[in-house]
């Protein structure tokens, strides 16, 4: 079994207040690693695609090299 942090992010306010664009990728992430491992964590970000400043990624990031795991990611643009 896998451990697994996932990844969240939306481009817009809107996306992130409707809660649809991130319970898509909730139900996407979910659905994979089903059978396949656990999730440790989740890190959800409302950010522009074009800002490279990431903090959520970066803590995800940091957690995975923690643990060993693996980052499942989806973004909705």
């Amino acid at each position: 079994m896998t451990d697994f942090v996932g990844y969240f992010r939306v481009s817009t306010d809107r996306q992130g207040r409707s809660g649809l664009g991130l319970e898509a990728q909730r139900e996407a992430v979910t659905s994979f690693i089903s059978g396949r491992g656990v999730m440790l964590a989740e890190f959800t970000e409302i950010e522009s695609g074009g800002k490279n400043d990431r903090p959520a990624l970066s803590d995800a990031l940091a957690l995975c090299r923690q643990q060993k795991a693996t980052l499942r990611l989806t973004v909705r643009t």
